[in-house]
């Protein structure tokens, strides 16, 4: 049996256009801090794709930060800034932010000093969409880039991170936008690569991939493909709904991504259905990629005020452009098969 992919928000499929961009530039010899005519042609390559970034992005107002990694471009962005978080953030944002705002039961945060706020435009896990206030210190635009309409510009945050593999490019590349006119205190010093702000010889292939993989982003959510896939989340739901009426699915009637649900059956724990899942033939989910694997319920949601036996039971099943009406189908048949035997088991 084939495999079902349905973890779209741990990573997704590098895109075509990104794959022909990283062939090409691994071609190009040159150092991109070289002056030669080989040096020249690699700075050339990265700074097509920071315009190509910037345009995707609606970011003509920001310098674009190439990073390693979102992680890395939350630490540039926060560490020693003593900026105020809620417990909904990602891990790499609540690692330098001090988590002392309030979640409501939807994620929602209210920033009562958003300068010296880091919250994120949409949740990973629930997939709920915050409205982002006016003069946002710190915006971590991972989940949001490349499924809803985003333009750094019009969100007016002061910095923002965004991940190539969340959108079709590569692993291992990130960018970090910061509003022209502010600073940003190196972390990694030598070279002076990056404006000065990210030392390190440029990762020309990933960015490669990650700035064709961005202008093809931004012309799917413009073109709108992203409504046959929550038609389909929305049909998943409903026939879930109807099996079991015992589920809770999070941040349901509010504004979330197209692709994301989030749900649970009490006492059903979420390693166990993402370990029956998995050898079913599914990839899912019990959370974000980067704490699912530590088996631990879901801090978002105790953010949230669920119970840490409901959090724990959480399973999350993100769709992709690519994912196709009989996979939901077959999905949701298998899971509802095993729900009526964990219901009998429990009886």
């Amino acid at each position: 049996m084939s495999r079902v992919y349905l973890d779209y928000n741990a990573t997704t499929p590098l895109r075509p256009e990104a794959r022909a961009a990283m062939l090409k530039a691994m071609d190009v010899l040159g150092n991109p801090s070289s002056v030669h005519a080989e040096g020249r042609a690699a700075k050339a390559i990265v700074e097509t794709a920071r315009r190509q970034l910037s345009d995707a992005l609606g970011a003509a107002g920001a310098d674009i930060v190439f990073t390693g990694s979102a992680t890395e471009a939350a630490a540039l962005a926060l560490r020693d800034q003593g900026y105020l978080c809620a417990g909904v953030e990602h891990d790499c944002v609540s690692t330098w932010a001090r988590a002392a705002l309030h979640a409501d039961h939807n994620g929602f945060v209210r920033a009562e000093d958003p300068r010296n706020t880091a919250l994120q435009a949409v949740n990973s896990e629930t997939g709920v969409i915050h409205d982002l206030p006016e003069g946002l210190g710190f915006c971590d635009a991972v989940q949001a880039f490349g499924k809803i309409p985003y333009g750094f510009d019009w969100s007016r945050a002061e910095r923002a991170m965004v991940s190539g593999h969340k959108f079709g490019g590569p692993k291992g590349v990130g960018a970090l936008l910061v509003r022209q006119g502010l600073e940003v205190d190196a972390q990694l010093r030598g070279g002076g690569q990056e404006m000065g702000r990210r030392s390190g010889t440029e990762n020309v292939i990933g960015i490669a991939g990650m700035g064709a993989a961005a202008e093809a982003a931004a012309r799917d959510v413009d073109q709108g493909r992203w409504d046959a896939v929550a038609e389909l989340r929305d049909w998943l739901e409903g026939t879930l709904e109807a099996a079991a009426e015992d589920i809770e699915i999070f941040g349901q009637g509010v504004k979330r991504l197209p692709n994301t649900t989030y749900f649970a059956v009490k006492g059903w724990k979420g390693e166990t259905q993402v370990m029956q899942m998995d050898l079913a033939g599914f990839a899912v989910s019990a959370g974000s990629a980067c704490s699912s694997g530590k088996v631990r319920a879901s801090r978002v949601l105790q953010a949230m005020g669920v119970d840490e036996i409901t959090a724990g039971s959480a399973i999350r099943v993100s769709l992709g452009l690519e994912t196709t009406r009989g996979q939901v189908e077959s999905f949701a048949r298998t899971w509802i098969e095993h729900y009526r035997r964990f219901k009998k088991r429990a009886a």
